[in-house]
């Protein structure tokens, strides 16, 4: 590869990393898809991003993950703790439990997810099922509460965060309709949500951060990687008041709604572009 050509495969601009960063919080607060989104806005809005480098644009989505797993550590702090107080050896063997099936499918299958599963089609037709699951699951009647959580409960979560390593299912959506199959209140399925995930996040995170650490990365991509987990980082922060907003007793159909209009239109550009 000549060097002209090797610039651009390393190079992501800095609007685009703030930009993307920026969308990166609210995506990851609600059950829209975070990963679908960083892939398809570039790709519908024609940027470039798809034609970097593996290595670097897989390293800077752990960065915008690193942003808003800070984010989320410092603004949740008070429930972290008062969760990490209250554990108990049942709580962190439910918590340990639903970690097992997304450790087991991101170690044994990121390669084939990654090279196969974050192309549009499939982020779209990823939108349309969990869109469709969330609907589905939420007509069971909510009779549990957090504190009823069994194994059984904790498995069912842990097959949907695994199911969430393909992109635009999104690991808030799968786990909030894994919950409320299961027959927690919503408030109660959105709570499990989030304590299942903050550990699955933060570990995912530190691996791949490990791993960026021994691979490096070309001087070029340190400007746009520290703005985009800067801007992740900061639309976390300013965002999670939306995470009061889909806890309350909310249908989960708005969002719903708009996965499956964004599955649609990126549908139609496919038909279009073709």
């Amino acid at each position: 590869m000549s060097r002209p050509e090797r610039t651009r495969a390393t190079r992501l601009a800095i609007r685009q990393a703030i930009g993307l960063g920026a969308l990166h919080g609210p995506a990851e607060l609600l059950p829209i898809s975070s990963s679908g989104h960083v892939a398809l806005i570039p790709w519908l809005l024609g940027w470039r991003y798809e034609e970097l480098d593996d290595d670097v644009r897989k390293s800077f989505e752990v960065a915008l993950h690193a942003g808003t797993a800070a984010a989320l550590l410092i603004t949740l702090h008070t429930e972290v703790w008062e969760a990490l107080r209250r554990c108990d050896p049942r709580r962190s063997a439910l918590v340990a439990l639903s970690s097992v099936p997304p450790a087991i499918v991101g170690y044994t299958l990121e390669g084939p997810i990654e090279r196969h599963l974050g192309t549009p089609p499939t982020i779209a037709a990823g939108l349309l099922a969990g869109s469709l699951a969330m609907v589905c699951a939420d007509r069971t009647p909510q009779l549990r509460g957090q504190e009823d959580a069994r194994a059984r409960d904790a498995l069912w979560l842990g097959v949907a965060q695994a199911s969430a390593l393909v992109p635009g299912v999104s690991r808030n959506g799968a786990t909030l309709a894994a919950a409320r199959l299961r027959g927690f209140r919503r408030e109660d399925a959105s709570r499990l949500s989030r304590h299942v995930a903050l550990p699955v996040i933060a570990g995912a995170t530190l691996l791949k951060g490990i791993r960026l650490r021994a691979r490096g990365l070309p001087a070029p991509a340190l400007p746009p990687f520290a703005a985009g987990a800067a801007a992740s980082f900061a639309s976390t922060v300013t965002c999670t008041w939306l995470i009061a907003r889909v806890e309350r007793d909310r249908s989960p159909l708005p969002y719903a709604l708009y996965r499956a209009t964004l599955g649609a239109v990126v549908l139609a550009t496919l038909a279009r572009r073709s």
